[in-house]
């Protein structure tokens, strides 16, 4: 090699250096990037129980995978059974007086009430002779006017018992009257409600899973007595997930509601390599002003408000679990 050679090389050699070392210097300058950490969320459902009883059987556990309607806890309440059994009873004593109601009089009433009545026309019919006897021989002067005005008297009240007889076989033979059937009628309607409520309860005791998911969390131990309103399981839904981040306002633009951007999860990985995963803002807001960035000098800068961004993955992360964390470049 010449000596020229050599010199160009040195040459070529110095400058490659001095290049390597500027853009290390010039990389050096630059700021660090900025990282977002936000974590993952799911929804998650709290199942309590609308009536009070005691704990009788927990039929899952932490981690379990339940379907929409499998049973979570089975509850023992006392008070419901009985209650279920006064309305059953009040139940069943309704639909026999609307039954009834319904039915009119047996065969055996009307018939007796139709041989009253005759019994009754026939002392009618025998009254009305006697007293048309009596009334000629007191016109002849034979009786006195006081056994006149007795046998009409007698007349009488045998025509209106006749009457009434008729009327209480006419009744027996229709049946009750058209409000009483109603009013039956009613009274089983209203009973029935007071059953079903009582039923609903019932089946309140037992807790179904409204969603699909995983068993999050067992707060009930059986023997216990759980009152009204009280969470008893949660259950976790791992197919409805989004991260949460908090970002101050001047870095708001880069999530701004629709856009997407990648995102890192430190918990996961391919083949040794971090996981990416592909997000969409769907949801903004300004935290509470606890969380504002304050100015570190007075009459200098503003007031930065940070903002809660949530995003879901465009598809579902496989492995993803609640509070992982989510890294943001």
């Amino acid at each position: 090699m010449t000596m020229q050679h050599k010199t160009l090389a040195v040459g070529a050699l110095a400058v490659a250096v001095v290049g390597f070392l500027g853009y290390g210097l010039w990389r050096a300058g630059q700021p660090a990037p900025e990282v977002f950490q936000g974590q993952m969320e799911a929804r998650e459902t709290d199942i309590a129980a609308k009536v009070p009883g005691r704990i009788a059987q927990l039929l899952v556990k932490e981690g379990d995978l339940v379907q929409v309607g499998t049973p979570l806890i089975r509850m023992d309440s006392p008070e419901v059974n009985a209650k279920l059994a006064q309305a059953t009873a009040a139940q069943e004593a309704a639909q026999a007086v609307a039954a009834k109601a319904q039915a009119g009089a047996r065969p055996q009433e009307v018939e007796m009430a139709r041989m009253n009545w005759q019994r009754a026309e026939a002392a009618a019919e025998l009254a009305k002779v006697s007293f048309q006897r009596v009334e000629n021989l007191s016109r002849d002067g034979l009786v006195p006017a006081q056994k006149r005005d007795e046998a009409e008297a007698n007349f009488k009240a045998s025509r209106d018992a006749a009457i009434a007889a008729k009327a209480q076989y006419d009744m027996a033979r229709t049946g009750a009257r058209a409000e009483d059937k109603a009013a039956a009628s009613a009274q089983v309607r209203q009973v029935s409600g007071v059953v079903a409520e009582v039923e609903a309860a019932k089946a309140e005791t037992e807790l179904h899973s409204p969603i699909a998911g995983e068993v999050s969390k067992v707060l009930a131990k059986a023997g216990e007595l759980s009152p009204q309103g009280v969470a008893l399981v949660s259950v976790v839904d791992l197919k409805d997930q989004w991260v949460v981040l908090n970002v101050r306002e001047d870095r708001l633009q880069r999530f701004a509601l629709g856009s997407e951007f990648d995102a890192t999860l430190p918990a996961l990985r391919d083949n040794g390599v971090l996981r990416t995963v592909r997000f969409k803002v769907f949801y903004s807001a300004p935290l509470p002003d606890f969380a504002t960035w304050r100015a570190t000098r007075s009459g200098q800068g503003f007031d930065a408000r940070t903002f809660e961004v949530r995003a879901r993955p465009l598809a579902p992360v496989a492995d993803a679990r609640p509070g992982m964390s989510v890294l943001v470049q």
